[in-house]
């Protein structure tokens, strides 16, 4: 961390502030709403303590149901110039390793005062919005509101009772009303992703590893499948984040918007799909690219987290970029919007955190708290520190591979080139989920491929995994 320009340890200002925090913050007044009686849940991953999120449905007339997304009030507990907040500024982003975490907020904030857990009160930011039965948004708004998390729930738990695979998670069973709230939010969640994907939304399944321990011994590295509890939650996210998006622009105030350009490696895009025995437009375009995902991802199920992975590659990465007022967006590829900015994880991630503070100032009426000048220096530093960390989670996950290979010198993988560029060929084995650098064989490879590969080396400290092409 400390060789990528990340603080791995709270500074000794921002502890003192910590100290000085008594408990959660507490603010009343006309501009909060009281929505403590609503059926509020979280839902996240079963190891997840820093909630940064709630939702709730309520059936309205038509089909039409409203959905109410609460966002932890962060900023109220981490004032902007402050210890803490420099702390955050610097990192901007918890960091998740296989070995440990480290938090943007420490975790007594995180996962405890600025966190929406279950039973407590909390202050936070609503995103209210009207969800037509056609799946269109007809309307929103955004505003401030105390709220309680009636039922603490995880991604796996819920997945497997609403495809019928298991029972109902026990906070279900145990909150009276619950079981039929998530089976709202579930129905309005799968509208929400048909019309995203009408709309050019790339359906892509990434596999990311997931370090698996018996006691303090690394035994595994499996993948982090999707299912129905994840996409309740992504395609709420979604749309709440848009919503934020159009409000800012819609108060007159500048936005740190969340963008991806079109794929500068669109050719090899459709190389892929030529493979496959399609044929996507010569130019980069979201609805075709997401139809033929589509078609693989039914004609090729097994096949297609390997696909994903190769176009997420070539897709690039995301950036954080300054929106003026009045001024046309660059919009996301990958979600094929124009209005997308990131709202809702707080607790975890700065970009979030100064969004806040932008939709707060706007609800008061109220000076932006930062300069176009400094949400565009903000937003380069939000994009580096994001790519800073995602380094510091690949390297520790591939120490974390090495460690489970060491022993496994000589034998051949099948696998998949998911990086080909000056500085080397990367192919990525399935079990353990792991990548490593192909030292011989790698030339006319080109990401997508697949390959037959010999373990030759490992190195658990420096995350070293070499292999040779065999066919």
């Amino acid at each position: 961390m400390l060789e990528h320009g990340l603080e791995p340890d709270l500074p000794p200002e921002a502890a003192a502030q910590l100290r000085a925090i008594a408990g959660p913050a507490v603010e009343h007044g006309p501009q909060i709403r009281d929505q403590r009686a609503l059926l509020w849940c979280s839902i996240d991953n079963d190891d997840s303590r820093d909630l940064d999120q709630l939702s709730v449905a309520q059936p309205l007339t038509d089909g039409a149901v409203r959905i109410l997304v609460a966002i932890a009030d962060v900023d109220v507990s981490i004032a902007r110039g402050s210890p803490l907040d420099a702390h955050a500024r610097a990192n901007t982003t918890s960091v998740y390793t296989a070995a440990q975490v480290f938090p943007m907020l420490p975790e007594r904030l995180s996962t405890d005062l600025t966190c929406l857990a279950e039973g407590q009160e909390r202050l936070s930011l609503v995103i209210d919005m009207t969800v037509a039965a056609d799946g269109s948004i007809s309307a929103s708004d955004v505003y401030r509101a105390l709220v309680v998390n009636c039922a603490k729930l995880a991604y796996d738990g819920v997945a497997a009772w609403l495809d019928g695979r298991g029972p109902p998670p026990p906070r279900v069973a145990a909150v009276a009303g619950m079981d039929q709230q998530l089976r709202i939010q579930d129905r309005v969640a799968q509208t929400l992703k048909r019309v995203r994907r009408a709309q050019g939304a790339l359906a892509l399944t990434t596999l990311e590893a997931q370090a698996v321990y018996d006691g303090a011994q690394l035994i595994d590295l499996k993948p982090d499948e999707n299912n129905r509890g994840k996409e309740l939650i992504e395609f709420f996210m979604v749309a709440a984040n848009g919503v934020v998006a159009r409000f800012l622009e819609s108060r007159g105030s500048s936005s740190l918007r969340r963008v991806l350009r079109a794929p500068t490696r669109w050719e090899r895009i459709a190389a892929l799909a030529r493979g496959c025995g399609e044929t996507l437009p010569p130019a980069p375009d979201p609805r075709a690219l997401s139809d033929f995902l589509v078609k693989r991802q039914q004609a090729a199920p097994a096949q297609f987290p390997d696909l994903s992975l190769a176009v997420v590659k070539l897709l690039g990465a995301g950036e954080y970029v300054l929106k003026r007022h009045g001024q046309p967006s660059e919009g996301h590829f990958g979600l094929a919007v124009d209005d997308y900015t990131h709202a809702t994880a707080p607790n975890r991630r700065f970009p979030d955190v100064i969004t806040q503070r932008l939709v707060k100032a706007a609800l008061k009426g109220a000076a932006a708290p930062y300069s176009d000048d400094e949400l565009r220096v903000l937003g380069a530093r939000c994009t580096e520190q994001e790519g800073n960390a995602a380094k510091v989670e690949r390297q520790v996950r591939k120490s974390a591979a090495a460690l489970l290979l060491q022993g496994r010198i000589g034998e051949q993988f099948d696998a998949m080139v998911t990086g080909a560029a000056e500085k080397g060929t990367w192919v990525r084995i399935a079990e353990p989920l792991a990548e490593g650098r192909l030292v011989k064989g790698f030339e006319g490879l080109d990401v997508g491929d697949t390959v037959r590969v010999q373990l030759l080396h490992t190195d658990v400290q420096r995350g070293f995994i070499d292999f040779a092409r065999v066919r």
